[in-house]
């Protein structure tokens, strides 16, 4: 099988990818109001993480449900942008396919809530008892 310049490994190549990445994070930070409020919640939760010292098997529920959420806000974010250069028009099979994508998060986000209240809920009653 014959190679071409354009298939072949460059790590040249892979750091310049790391910059359409982080270029990214930039529009969905700057532009994307719920980044925002992901941002704030998962602030929030390191401070409370760091305040009731959270166990280690903790920290690391936290960390995965904190990129769950910023993950599926992503990919949720890249459907909405897609689904609307496809369809800028009012299309009901494209509103379907935003409810998904939304719905995705949604479910994302009350499992990180859900985390949170098992995590911190007896640290915080331990305190106020």
């Amino acid at each position: 099988m014959a190679t071409n310049k354009t298939n072949r490994f460059s790590i040249f190549h892979r750091i310049t990818s790391f910059k359409f990445a982080i270029n990214g994070l930039k529009i969905f930070f700057k532009f994307e109001h719920n980044a925002r409020l992901h941002v704030f919640f998962a602030i929030l939760t390191c401070i409370f993480g760091f305040l009731f010292n959270v166990t280690n098997t903790e920290w690391l529920t936290i960390i995965v449900v904190i990129g769950l959420v910023f993950t599926l806000e992503i990919i949720n974010t890249a459907i909405e942008h897609l689904a609307d250069f496809i369809s800028p028009e009012k299309n009901p099979k494209i509103k379907i396919i935003k409810d998904l994508a939304a719905a995705a998060v949604l479910i994302a986000s009350f499992t990180a809530l859900l985390a949170g209240i098992i995590i911190f809920l007896p640290k915080i009653l331990d305190l106020i008892f």
